[in-house]
């Protein structure tokens, strides 16, 4: 018997595509320790899931698996957090840290880790 981890998720238009860079992104939050760091991401990707999207660009303040920010206007956002929060070593960073993820008009998504107070 397979696991049902979507079963809740699909209405998450952009959740398989963050799913495929879910190392990646986790790398990312790991490196942060470090200082900001980026990765470009591919708009062609983007697109094919939603071609009628007038921006794919956001901002997510997250810590303990919420959004410290009002998401309400971007799915992109919202299926980042929701893909960060199925899985085990997102969900122990984002207990710990606070997180500021942002994607620019050009596809470049940064990750940079905050201290809690």
């Amino acid at each position: 018997m397979e696991p049902r981890f979507f079963s809740t998720m699909t209405h998450s238009v952009y959740f398989p595509l963050w799913n495929k860079y879910r190392p990646a992104i986790i790398q990312l939050m790991v490196a942060s320790e470090d200082g900001p760091q980026q990765y470009r991401l591919f708009d062609h990707e983007f697109k094919a899931i939603n071609a009628r999207e007038k921006s794919y660009s956001f901002e997510l303040n997250a810590h303990a698996g919420k959004a410290l920010n009002n998401i309400k206007e971007s799915r992109t956002a919202q299926d980042l957090l929701d893909m960060l929060k199925m899985s085990r070593k997102a969900t122990e960073l984002l207990t710990e840290f606070q997180f500021e993820f942002s994607m620019d008009r050009h596809f470049m998504l940064r990750v940079s880790r905050k201290e809690n107070l």
